[in-house]
């Protein structure tokens, strides 16, 4: 066997595979490179411009110190006790419409979105009341409003309850929790007969939008113009519509799902981040790296199969084909990859697929045009490379069937090749292509050299 001619070709074919390894590992550290620009650029709009943004209110808070005894050393010693007590409201109705804007640095794009915001809550006057006694003291009132980023607070409109405007202030004034807005609320309006809050708020940020859903009975419903939001998060929306020019979703939710109301007791303070919440995220679709880099992973399956058909014509035929040959069309497919993901930056990916196609095909089909000394079989070859690129690109498309396409170009390949070789004396053919082989070591002793 290892005298064999037909072994050693084989061999080297397969060392030829191996060597278009490293140039294929090469280029997929190139897309990752240039992926990670591309995050760069999210990151630094984030820097500029502001991060992800959670609104977690309005909430009613209300500073109490409470004095307690307590026996120390057997004497009754009195101490104070400070703590917020939280009311949260009993329906809460938040609106948004988002405008989501493509920013640019370079040839990367990042995308920034502006939220308008309208917020209506409505509070149980039952669970405002609160008994006075001579140990207990309650501070001036406020509502709240937590947001996770206030550098994408812009334009705040009047706080109004119960008909009746209040100035809205920076900072949530709670404790633990720093970003966000409140509003001063006199201690009367916890006398009144319902208490109806309702406030506009304009909003920037970057990726995800989320509402925490502390109404007893929480509603959310956003309008944007993204076409590919992602609504993984702790609650799916009830309803959404996704068309090619945005979105619409909303979500529903009540304490009895969510139990939120247990995380805002007395005494303790609020961790905003650790609150489930309705969320929704400005995702990028399946972009031309993430795609490349799918392409890339096929690569051995697109040069297996174009050296398969070398060697089938070779063996048919008795056409003779240098390893360098074979070296360098493989090296022509590997830089079908970076053509593609050189274009792509500029044109997309499927524009670019097309293009890195006709010119990959078309170098090839100029190669082999003297390596096979028939203009026929190289439009033959051309052809068929331009079929294989086509079943590739239908893979990347059809993520939901990719493995049953390409079960069946694999299958489609292997029972080609057993009709084809089907009467094929393989014994006969490595007898034959070792007299071949003496008699061009004769006639031609550099020649035979250079191929072993």
């Amino acid at each position: 066997m290892f005298k064999s001619a037909l072994f050693w070709k084989v061999m080297t074919l397969l060392g030829c595979m191996a060597v278009l390894l490293i140039p294929l590992s090469m280029l997929s550290s190139l897309i990752n490179e240039r992926s990670s620009y591309r995050d760069d650029v999210e990151q630094s709009l984030r820097q500029s411009a502001s991060g992800p943004q959670t609104l977690t209110g309005p909430l009613i808070a209300i500073p109490v110190a409470e004095l307690t005894t307590v026996m120390e050393d057997n004497k009754e010693v009195k101490k104070e006790r400070r703590f917020i007590r939280y009311y949260l409201p009993e329906n809460l109705d938040i609106v948004g419409k988002q405008t989501v804007e493509p920013r640019h640095i370079g040839i990367y794009e990042g995308q920034i979105w502006r939220t308008a915001v309208t917020v209506d809550a409505t509070f149980n006057r039952q669970l405002l009341n609160h008994d006075m006694d001579e140990n207990t003291r309650f501070g001036t009132p406020y509502v709240v409003l937590a947001v996770g980023d206030s550098r994408g607070i812009g334009k705040v409109g009047e706080l109004e309850i119960n008909g009746k405007t209040y100035p809205i202030e920076p900072g949530s004034n709670l404790p633990g929790v720093e970003q966000g807005l409140h509003a001063i609320l006199p201690i009367e309006r916890l006398q009144d007969e319902k208490l109806t809050l309702r406030f506009n708020l304009d909003l920037m940020g970057t990726k995800q939008l989320a509402v925490v859903p502390i109404g007893r009975n929480s509603q959310f419903s956003l309008t944007s113009n993204w076409p590919h939001p992602n609504f993984m998060g702790d609650f799916l929306p009830r309803g959404r519509t996704v068309t090619e020019t945005g979105f619409t979703a909303n979500w529903q939710s009540t304490w009895f799902a969510n139990n939120l109301n247990a995380n805002f007791s007395d005494a303790q303070l609020i961790d905003v981040n650790r609150l489930p919440a309705f969320s929704v995220t400005v995702a990028n679709p399946v972009d031309q790296y993430q795609l490349t880099d799918r392409a890339v992973k096929y690569a051995i399956l697109l040069i297996g199969m174009t050296f398969m058909c070398f060697f089938l014509l070779e063996t048919l035929t008795g056409l003779r084909v240098h390893p360098m040959q074979y070296l360098l069309v493989g090296l022509s497919l590997v830089m079908f990859y970076l053509v593609l993901l050189a274009v792509s930056e500029h044109t997309g990916f499927n524009l670019a697929w097309l293009l890195a196609s006709l010119v990959c095909a078309g170098i090839n089909g100029f190669y082999l045009k003297a390596v096979l000394n028939s203009w026929k079989a190289s439009a033959m070859f051309t052809l068929g490379l331009l079929t294989l690129d086509a079943v590739l690109w239908q893979l990347l498309q059809s993520e939901d069937s990719a493995l049953l396409l390409g079960t069946g170009v694999l299958f489609v390949a292997l029972s080609s090749i057993m009709l084809l070789t089907r009467h094929i004396d393989w014994y006969g053919m490595g007898q034959k292509v070792q007299a071949l082989a003496t008699d061009d070591a004769q006639k031609d002793p550099e020649r035979f050299r250079l191929w072993k």
